[in-house]
């Protein structure tokens, strides 16, 4: 019973935090709106990152890359094949012709970016530390300059525009999945393997844990997250280029993940709802903003700012605001309901 109420707590708490911001972004400003939906994009990306990173210990710089593949595809597909053959006549019969809904489209960027990442992942899971943080760094640089210069598979350089844009509880519905999926995985007998592996690579191997076959699944699973939230983000904004899913958005997500706690799934909701909030503030603070006063910072203030605060937290509270740990109720109120 307690193992019950464990569950609806730690998945439970995320996916309300989710609802909740989805519901609350129906009563602002069209400009907000789309804030809002932005941060809950970054919620399900932080999640695949987190399903990789935070249980395993490796840090991966190329998990964007996932995303980006689920973006290009996810929007490609959704685009009218009339629109295709006039904007992009040098894309491959099978992109430009085919045409299928919105969800569909997401299956299709969850499925590619798994797919993607198992195919990187059977030569890097077998590095660690250093090496394999370049080797994914690289797969990154990689698939940015293919999708930049390759007018087979996207319009290269240009902007990819016309793809139908979706609302905010499309949007929610992917990224609590994504939440859903994270948790499972984490709960599971592969999960607590791979933590094992995380914690003492050494015992995990004497007592028959693979950590190569581990790290590989969870990076796979990662993948097929990041690809959903790719396809949530081009559906989310309407258009996409290559700089948009790129060395920006790796930063963010990784100071995402890293403020609200590397080892926890609410420590990746928590971290992604924060800084997004502290990076939209500071990016209208850019453009001049009224806080009873007028307010207008430096361009770039908006990534100092964030690389300041994940420095701080590092030195301050290296387990992030929730302290690596899921969600859970004051200690008072679980001795008062055990008594009961």
């Amino acid at each position: 019973m307690r193992d019950v109420g464990r569950t609806v707590l730690e998945l439970g708490a995320p996916i309300v935090v989710v609802v909740a911001a989805a519901a609350i972004t129906g009563a602002l400003a069209p400009t907000q709106q789309l804030e809002f939906e932005y941060a809950l994009v970054s919620t399900a990306v932080v999640v695949g990152l987190y399903v990789f990173v935070g249980n395993s210990g490796v840090v991966s710089f190329g998990q964007i890359s996932f995303v980006a593949v689920g973006a290009y595809l996810s929007g490609l597909m959704t685009i009218d094949p009339q629109s295709k053959e006039f904007t992009l006549p040098s894309l491959y019969p099978f992109l430009k012709h085919q045409h299928v809904g919105v969800v569909a489209s997401l299956a299709l960027a969850a499925a590619v970016g798994g797919v993607y990442a198992l195919v990187v992942g059977l030569p890097l899971m077998r590095l660690s530390g250093l090496p394999a943080g370049i080797a994914t760094f690289a797969v990154l640089g990689i698939t940015y300059n293919v999708l930049y210069y390759w007018e087979k598979i996207g319009p290269g350089a240009q902007t990819l525009s016309l793809v139908p844009e979706t609302g905010r509880w499309t949007i929610a519905g992917g990224t609590v999945i994504a939440i859903v999926f994270a948790y499972a995985y984490q709960r599971s007998r592969f999960g607590r393997q791979l933590r094992a592996t995380r914690e003492d690579p050494a015992a995990a191997r004497a007592v028959g844990i693979s950590v190569y076959r581990q790290r590989l699944l969870a990076f796979t699973l990662s993948g097929a997250l990041a690809g959903l939230a790719g396809g949530l983000l081009v559906h989310e904004l309407g258009s996409i280029t290559p700089s948009q899913v790129y060395l920006d958005l790796t930063f963010v997500t990784l100071a995402m993940l890293v403020v609200g706690g590397v080892s926890s799934l609410w420590g990746a909701v928590v971290g992604a709802l924060s800084i997004s909030a502290l990076n939209s503030f500071l990016g209208d603070a850019e453009n001049t903003v009224h806080v009873g006063f007028r307010l207008t910072l430096p361009e770039g203030t908006r990534l100092v700012t964030v690389g300041a605060v994940m420095a701080l937290v590092l030195i301050l509270r290296p387990t992030g605001l929730t302290g690596g740990r899921e969600f859970h109720l004051p200690k008072l109120w679980n001795r008062a309901h055990d008594e009961v």
